[in-house]
């Protein structure tokens, strides 16, 4: 399925109101979950690297303005 169709998709039920902002949290949790997404910090602490090491060799993605570690591999 092509990712265009599933955002229109997703567009139309949210202006629709079929889903509310609970919902749009638990779709953004669900992301996460399967990204394996992690700030910096915590992703450098559960795994006992240094923040530098984590920011220089792991793939960095900015998300609202923060900086996530993703890590689904």
């Amino acid at each position: 399925m092509d990712i265009d169709i599933i955002c229109d998709h997703l567009s139309q039920r949210i202006e629709s109101g079929e889903i509310d902002n609970d919902g749009m949290v638990q779709i953004i949790e669900l992301c996460g979950k399967y990204l394996n997404l992690q700030t910096i910090p915590d992703y450098a602490k559960s795994n006992n690297l240094s923040y530098n090491g984590t920011k220089k060799h792991k793939p960095i993605k900015k998300i609202f303005g923060v900086k996530f570690v993703i890590d689904n591999q």
